[in-house]
């Protein structure tokens, strides 16, 4: 199977089985964003205590690449302080830029490595991303 074949199946996993899709009950941060150019739209929930995101999650409408993105994202910064977050935020607009970048956290985010041939897929694969960076510059202020 080549390398290509495995992301693709790893992308419409999270995009056909979501993590952490739907909403939380409890107090939380909430971001809402959308990417004019496609239609994609995304409202993140975190729950924080303590300088760390102790729950995340999500819903909202779009390609694949966008939810399967918020997928992995929500899967990997659960229990992660606000630093480590925004770090893995840092890496992932790397990887959007054609670096190489690895995630130990989750490796099911590389499988996203070949939206950057694609630059208008770029914002789709991007936007859960920036808003967990808003979700945590907001406890920040």
């Amino acid at each position: 199977m080549q390398l290509d074949d495995l992301y693709r199946r790893v992308i419409m996993d999270h995009y056909k089985n979501p993590r952490n899709r739907g909403t939380m009950n409890e107090e939380s941060v909430t971001i809402n964003l959308n990417n004019p150019t496609c239609g994609d739209r995304i409202s993140l929930q975190l729950q924080v205590a303590d300088g760390k995101v102790t729950d995340a999650k999500f819903s909202g409408e779009g390609c694949s690449i966008s939810m399967s993105s918020a997928s992995m994202m929500t899967e990997a910064v659960k229990g992660r302080s606000f630093d480590e977050a925004l770090s893995m935020a840092d890496r992932f607009s790397s990887l959007m830029k054609g670096e190489a970048v690895e995630f130990e956290e989750l490796e099911d985010i590389e499988a996203l490595s070949g939206v950057n041939k694609f630059p208008a897929r770029i914002k789709c694969a991007t936007l859960a991303w920036n808003a967990l960076r808003k979700g945590i510059e907001h406890q920040h202020e």
